[in-house]
């Protein structure tokens, strides 16, 4: 549904977004994730045809957004930046507004303007005018125009933003839902909506794409994918460390604790050995007593970190 080609965009001698390309298809949540500056938001623009690239194209359901702006523009809903609304209108207004500029009339304009109140829950403040809303209800309000049209395709840039914690669980509920059968792009530096609501996600670092993959994938990247967190008792620290230290699938050892009787230490694996490590220390440790034992995930904010930071993030390991 959205193909982009070696995308790029200047300001000046700025490259903004430096030969970037991916694909979404329908049935596919692309969470875009990277710092603030990295080009996100410049790169979702020029999806929707608001912004023209500098070079490369994008393709939405087979239209060029150059070469065919309308018709691939009737395939997208699109939520901007900071939620633009007519601060003038009533929700009612504007959401009748938004359904008659893309086309709806009549009866399907009715049923559009009631299918989003409803799926947006905005029946309470329906006849109140933009501007007396709060943040988060003119954030669903802008979310409600660019779904009016029920289109195949979704950019959301940064959909979350200034919600409450139960406004961000709905948002990611119905992007989840809506997911199912549309193609969806969205912006975000928060990365447990990476979870919460994507099947794949990018991370992008200063106009180039630096990582692509689905959660889980990009969690493999992190150094606590695979790790081992145990506690033994009736042993020493500097003997338990040096006994792991000789198991041949084990990169290094650390001492998170040591108390009377017992000792916690967490063991990284050698990176071809993520999956068996546990089983490997099970077979070596049947003369210890062993208190705890589980396997870490990798965590995703330190992959972030390690990508779009790699000088700050190797600061911290040593």
């Amino acid at each position: 549904m959205i193909k982009v080609h070696n995308l790029a965009r200047f300001f000046g001698t700025k490259r903004a977004v430096d030969g970037v390309s991916f694909s979404v298809d329908r049935g596919e949540v692309l969470g875009f994730l990277g710092p603030n500056g990295a080009g996100k938001s410049t790169t979702m623009r020029m999806i929707t045809g608001f912004i023209a690239p500098s070079a490369g194209s994008v393709t939405v359901g087979g239209f060029d957004i150059v070469e065919h702006p309308i018709q691939a523009r009737r395939l997208i809903g699109y939520l901007p930046e900071n939620a633009p609304a007519y601060t003038d209108m009533t929700v009612y207004g504007f959401l009748n507004f938004a359904a008659e500029i893309r086309g709806l009339r009549g009866d399907a304009r009715k049923q559009a303007v009631n299918r989003v109140v409803e799926t947006c829950f905005l029946e309470s403040v329906l006849h109140q005018s933009v501007e007396t809303l709060s943040k988060g209800y003119r954030h669903r309000t802008c979310f409600a125009q660019s779904i009016i049209h029920d289109p195949d395709v979704l950019v959301l840039d940064e959909p979350t933003d200034g919600l409450d914690p139960n406004q961000k669980h709905e948002v990611r509920q119905l992007i989840r839902r809506m997911g199912k059968n549309k193609a969806i792009v969205f912006s975000t530096h928060i990365l447990e909506e990476v979870d919460a609501a994507c099947t794949r996600a990018i991370i992008i670092d200063r106009g180039r794409i630096v990582a692509n993959g689905t959660p889980e994938e990009l969690r493999q990247k992190s150094e606590w994918a695979g790790a081992i967190t145990l506690r033994v008792a009736g042993i020493k620290a500097a003997d338990l460390s040096q006994k792991l230290n000789q198991l041949p699938m084990v990169r290094q050892t650390a001492i998170l604790k040591e108390e009377s009787g017992s000792v916690t230490v967490r063991v990284f694996p050698r990176s071809s050995h993520t999956g068996v490590l546990a089983g490997s220390i099970a077979d070596a440790a049947k003369s210890w007593r062993i208190e705890e034992l589980h396997t870490e995930e990798g965590r995703l904010d330190e992959v972030f970190r390690n990508i779009t930071m790699p000088d700050t993030a190797n600061k911290e390991k040593k």
